[in-house]
């Protein structure tokens, strides 16, 4: 080998002990350890909690208007004859956005009022016999 070879140009060290013949060592970086989540924490406001207003009646309300009125009419009745004392009893209670249709094309109360149906069959008040039928549940219900 040359002379030149073994030798830096710029330190006239051997290669193996200068620093410019060799790279830099890598630094040796350890992973970053795992956040601990830490629980949401509720940061006390300053302006008071604004009720909420709703648009359109909850389907909460409907449940004891269709159970009256299924009860008026001897515990059965067509959904659209149901649908039409219904819009009766609950005239007062209908707010201005119950009168728009939902993206399906059907007015809101009568989609509360199917919704507030399916409450009414999971806690057995009403049951499920003929398609368009809406039905209390028999003697046992409560």
């Amino acid at each position: 080998m040359d002379t030149h070879d073994e030798h830096c140009d710029l330190c006239d060290l051997p290669r193996s002990q200068c620093i410019h013949g060799r790279p830099p060592p890598v630094p040796k970086v350890a992973a970053p350890a795992p956040r601990k989540r830490t629980p949401a924490r509720k940061r006390p406001s300053s302006t008071p909690a604004r009720p909420v207003v709703r648009r359109w009646t909850p389907p909460e309300a409907f449940r004891p208007l269709i159970l009256s009125v299924l009860e008026e009419a001897g515990g059965e009745l067509d959904a659209e004859e149901l649908f039409l004392e219904l819009e009766i009893v609950a005239e007062d209670l209908l707010r201005p956005g119950d009168l728009e249709t939902t993206p399906e094309g059907e007015l809101r109360w009568r989609y509360a009022a199917r919704r507030a149906r399916i409450a009414l069959l999971a806690e057995g008040l009403m049951t499920k016999t003929t398609p368009g039928v809406w039905k209390l549940a028999g003697p046992g219900r409560a």
